[in-house]
């Protein structure tokens, strides 16, 4: 018997085409997540399989239908290519005219009557709609919910349209194991090492569909591995057309480019129509792992925006883009942090299809990270994230920002560094971004002399202050020689010279540097300019520390004032002045008065700072040491106790500051009775200061003056008398005979001499 010429429907019937199962396909959780939930029998029937393009969704959906049709726990699999709406309605006209042997006067007709047909029948159904792009294209073409039928879309986009009253279940990249798991399978009969492929892997970000495509290029070359794949990932003369195999596996039509394409089209459509496709080309300069949102709406990246579509783009739009291209799974935001990820070979694609405009693109995109770049980094992680998208963007971009003037993001990368409590890191940062600016710039240019001047810094902030101001001598003479004594570099340069000649061990080399530069900054920038006020402050306290701390006090407390005045209360330099106003305090006899000062100054750094940054510990070292000053040791070395953990916690153990609290609290031991508890900590301290900082760096010696000191308080006035006798020349020899420390060694070895015979 025949309906309308046709024969009668033999079930289990299916209509369209499965793919078929990929070769070595993985099973993955997701694969259990999607068949328990397509089993159940509760309110949702239908369950939406979502994104990126490349990371399997179509596979899993595929695994489903030949899972279930092949059992026969279905009697109808009806298999939709859903790019559009005209080919959902035809695959539903197909599938009514297979069920029921009846023509539709129409496509749309017929679509209509399959619907209602799903609705009554008892058959047990799984409609599969793969790769839905716009949700407006199933307006009327759901499938109904019924205890007998399923439903299962596929797509990149999450818009709500699509998921509002359906399950959806995230598809990621495979897991380590997987992707590692997958390449043994695809690979096992080619050349193949494991730790390779794993290094294969990671390069490609675990996407299966980058897996297959690199698996079958490597099958199709003899002598190719992965190492070799890898080499080839990495050479950037290599576009990622050039990497794809002779024929795509697995019957996919597309390159893992080509996938991606077709989502950026169509995000890019999205209103605000054209900021989709730029703004991705931004993230895709910088850190896969995340990049701020303010990036995207900083002001250089809105200009930008404004200038490649004409039109003016205000923060609104800015999100509403990325909103968009989180919505195809392009892009990823993650709203606590307030990071957008982007994965990494998108990325790689986006970035070879820029390639006319990539120079704009890397000038806006380091623009915008100086931009948002706090002035006083208190979030840590923050800057974390700001160093590694502005590493990310040196990686992509190469020389572009040397060659369009882009460079300053630069310079605040290697200080982040520095005040984050990385100084060694900050200094061999420098000592690359010079030779950088050197051979881009020329050795005289402004820019190459600053990152001298930086260098120079972070050296002596790492330990080697002598170094520091043998670098500060030689860039003088050459700011002097290509800018000139007035020019505000050479005055700079001036300034770190004497400060680091006081850190150095030479306090009265400071003051007289200090004193010439501040009659020159007073005649070129006038006296309230704030470096003119800064060198005041560095001047008052070198006269302090070269023996005259009543005087550093009367000249904090005359310049606090203008401080105020010129740069705000709530400034760091004002804070500054305010924290050296009370350890001159303190070291000119009036610890109880330093005591009030820090206890009145450590909540106005915990406002400005926050708890944990270094100079709100350091008020907070003052505060303890001056209690202990004042006439409670014990309290001062319950303090230093919990500030030793929590500056370990964040700085390192083998940071100076970490270093120098640990000196702090082995001083307040023997001070609270315990001068044995004092040696022991010295001697402890004394290997990792040798170690970090090097046997003539100031705090080395003044630990070893201090074991010495406690030795003898032990009862061991041979070993002080020994000590003090190894110290002093080290001490003649590191520092000038007039530094203050050396009459204090010669008194204490006189001490110990006597007090031994």
């Amino acid at each position: 018997m025949t309906i309308n010429g046709r024969a009668p429907v033999k079930w289990p019937h299916q209509v369209g085409v499965v793919p078929a199962e990929a070769h070595c396909r993985q099973e993955r959780a997701a694969d259990r997540i999607l068949e328990t939930a397509v089993a159940s029998h509760g309110a949702v029937v239908c369950q939406v399989v979502a994104g990126l393009g490349g990371v399997g969704k179509t596979q899993l959906a595929a695994g489903l239908a030949h899972r279930l049709f092949g059992s026969g726990s279905l009697d109808l699999l009806v298999w939709v290519s859903a790019t559009s709406r005209s080919a959902v309605v035809t695959s539903y006209a197909q599938a009514f005219a297979d069920t029921t042997g009846v023509d539709g006067p129409s496509s749309d007709h017929a679509a209509g009557r399959f619907l209602a047909w799903l609705a009554t029948s008892q058959r047990r159904w799984l409609i599969v709609l793969d790769d839905v792009t716009d949700p407006n294209d199933l307006r009327g073409l759901w499938p109904p919910n019924t205890r007998s039928g399923r439903t299962v879309v596929t797509t990149r986009s999450t818009d709500s349209a699509l998921i509002a009253g359906r399950r959806r279940i995230d598809v990621n990249v495979f897991t380590s194991d997987e992707s590692a798991a997958y390449l043994a399978a695809k690979l096992g009969c080619h050349p193949f090492r494991l730790d390779e492929a794993v290094g294969l892997a990671d390069d490609l970000g675990h996407l299966p569909l980058a897996l297959a495509q690199a698996g079958a290029y490597i099958m199709d070359r003899t002598s190719m591995t992965c190492a070799g794949y890898r080499r080839r990932l990495v050479d950037r003369r290599r576009c990622m057309a050039e990497l794809a195999p002779r024929a795509l596996p697995d019957d996919y039509p597309h390159t893992v480019a080509a996938t991606w394409s077709l989502s950026i089209d169509r995000a890019d459509t999205l209103p605000p129509t054209g900021l989709a496709r730029p703004v991705l080309e931004l993230a895709a300069l910088l850190d896969e792992n995340g990049i701020p949102v303010t990036v995207f709406t900083s002001r250089a990246v809105r200009t930008y925006l404004k200038i490649r579509t004409g039109e003016p783009v205000e923060d609104g739009d800015v999100t509403d883009a990325l909103e968009n291209l989180v919505q195809f799974s392009l892009a990823t935001i993650a709203p606590g942090a307030g990071t957008v990820r982007v994965h990494g070979l998108l990325q790689r694609v986006v970035r070879e299809a820029c390639g006319d405009h990539i120079d704009v693109l890397a000038v806006t995109a380091a623009n915008a990270l100086h931009e948002i770049w706090p002035q006083i980094e208190r979030d840590w992680e923050h800057s974390q994230t700001l160093r590694a998208n502005t590493a990310a963007l040196v990686t992509y971009t190469r020389h572009l920002l040397w060659t369009h003037g882009a460079y300053q993001v630069l310079f605040d990368l290697g200080r982040s560094l520095g005040v984050t409590g990385q100084a060694a890191a900050a200094a061999a940062y420098f000592h690359t971004l010079h030779n950088t600016a050197s051979g881009h710039l020329g050795p005289d240019h402004p820019t190459t002399l600053t990152s001298r001047n930086d260098l120079a810094s972070w050296r002596g902030e790492a330990g080697d202050p002598a170094t520091a101001v043998a670098t500060c001598q030689e860039l003088l003479a050459d700011r002097l020689r290509v800018r000139g004594p007035d020019d505000p570099g050479t005055l700079i340069t001036r300034h770190a010279l004497a400060y680091w000649r006081g850190r150095a061990g030479d306090p009265a080399g400071a003051v007289v540097g200090f004193a010439e530069l501040l009659s020159d900054r007073i005649r070129v920038l006038k006296a309230d300019h704030p470096h003119t006020l800064l060198t005041h402050l560095d001047l008052a306290y070198w006269r302090g520390q070269a023996g005259d701390p009543a005087g550093a006090v009367v000249a904090c407390e005359a310049l606090l004032p203008d401080f105020i005045r010129v740069l705000g209360s709530d400034n760091l330099h004002t804070l500054t002045a305010r924290r050296n106003l009370a350890y001159w305090r303190g070291q000119a006899g009036d610890p109880a008065g330093a005591v009030v000062a820090c206890e009145a100054l450590l909540p106005d750094f915990i406002r400005v700072l926050g708890h944990d940054y270094p100079d709100t510990l350091t008020v907070r070292l003052d505060l303890a040491s001056w209690r202990g000053e004042a006439g409670d040791p014990a309290g001062a070395l319950a303090a230093h106790e919990d500030l030793l953990g929590v500056r370990k916690r964040i700085l390192g153990a083998d940071h100076q500051a970490v270093l120098t609290t640990r000196n702090d609290l082995a001083h307040w031991r023997g001070q609270a009775d315990d001068p044995a508890g004092a040696v022991a900590a010295y001697e402890a301290l004394l290997p990792d200061l040798l170690r970090v900082l090097g046997s003539d760096h100031p705090d080395t010696l003044i630990a070893r003056c201090n074991l010495a000191s406690w030795r003898g308080e032990t009862g061991d006035l041979a070993g002080a008398v020994t000590a003090f006798e190894d110290l002093l020349p080290d001490l003649l020899r590191v520092f000038k005979a007039d530094h203050p420390n050396i009459p204090l060694v010669r008194d204490s070895l006189e001490f110990w001499r006597e007090a031994l015979y």
